[in-house]
């Protein structure tokens, strides 16, 4: 596939218009939480893992736990990547081409790689790609129900015209602590995990019909549903 600009340049075949627009959507998901957010790109043969943050620590004292959102991009060929990135960066390159016109039907779309990475803090701390356990279900609605009262609570908390540093401490309070909404096995997860899967779409609009699955893997914890996953790493646990 070639550039707009007509000659093929080293970078990223995605599939088609289709998996272009759902790498945009998450992307433009985690800028709404960070316009500064870097994107960490793995590509695995024919899957790009897309992983974003959500929350993590900003300082060594910083009892936030780390959550993650992780999702699988289908490829037109085996890419073997691992980059961070301004998610920007990534959208600027995808912004060029009209995605939803039908001309581009489901060619691959290509974007060039960004010239240079950053260093995100939370970059080096993503979760195992084996060892699972499955650890139950919860109900989706239950999910999103946790995340709305989360934001509400942060709002109420937030003073008008509060500082980053009170804001980070309310947040981290709130979205680190635990409601108990887990499934019976983990019932400890931090609460800011179902903001990540609220915020980051993972929770489609028929979310009555829809369960949580919980994996475990030592530290970690994984939540997906069909439409992506989000990775948990407390400190506490």
């Amino acid at each position: 596939m070639t550039h707009p600009g007509g000659a093929q340049t080293p970078g990223i075949s995605l599939a088609g218009p289709a998996e272009a627009s759902d790498l945009a959507t998450l992307l433009s998901r985690a800028r709404s939480l960070d316009a500064n957010a870097a994107v960490r790109l793995q590509g695995f043969g024919l899957a790009l893992a897309t992983w974003v943050p959500v929350i993590y620590p900003t300082t060594i004292l910083d009892p936030s736990p780390v959550v993650l959102g992780l999702r699988a991009v289908s490829l037109a060929h085996p890419t073997d990547l691992d980059l961070t990135v301004p998610a920007s960066a990534i959208l600027d390159r995808l912004a060029r081409f009209s995605l939803s016109d039908p001309a581009l039907k489901s060619e691959p779309v290509h974007i060039s790689a960004p010239p240079q990475e950053v260093a995100a803090p939370w970059a080096g701390m993503v979760a195992p790609r084996g060892g699972w356990t499955k650890r139950g279900v919860v109900s989706a609605h239950h999910v999103r129900d946790v995340a709305r009262a989360g934001i509400q609570k942060v709002a109420d908390a937030v003073p008008t015209d509060s500082g980053a540093a009170v804001v980070t401490k309310v947040r981290s309070q709130i979205w680190g602590a635990s409601s108990g909404w887990g499934p019976m096995e983990v019932p400890d997860i931090p609460d800011g995990a179902a903001f990540g899967l609220d915020v980051l779409g993972f929770i489609p609009p028929s979310e009555f019909e829809v369960a949580v699955a919980a994996e475990e893997s030592g530290q970690w914890l994984r939540l997906s549903t069909d439409a992506g996953h989000v990775v948990v790493k407390n400190g506490q646990r």
